[in-house]
């Protein structure tokens, strides 16, 4: 199974439906919450390129924020992408 990044911040409404759709796919996943981190707050901006929370990647693969996650699932690209059989394109 391909290691998911997710990086939040707290109150965010996008942050939790990610999350929980993550976690009804049983991904394994590691969140970094970046609300009082600026550090990591950088670290997600260097390598997603936005400032916007959150962030997703996949393996080493960036694939967007929440609605880009719903729109791999909706298209039947995510699973195969958490299982390490898809690259994000």
């Amino acid at each position: 199974m391909a290691k998911v990044t997710i990086y939040t911040r707290q109150f965010c409404g996008f942050c939790s439906s990610a999350i929980r759709l993550l976690q009804e796919k049983g991904a394994d996943y590691e969140e970094i919450d970046a609300t009082f981190e600026p550090d990591k707050r950088a670290e997600m901006m260097a390598r997603s390129k936005r400032q916007t929370f959150p962030q997703i990647f996949i393996g080493s693969r960036h694939v967007g924020g929440c609605d880009e996650l719903y729109a791999l699932d909706r298209q039947g690209r995510l699973e195969p992408m958490l299982a390490g059989e898809e690259a994000a394109s």
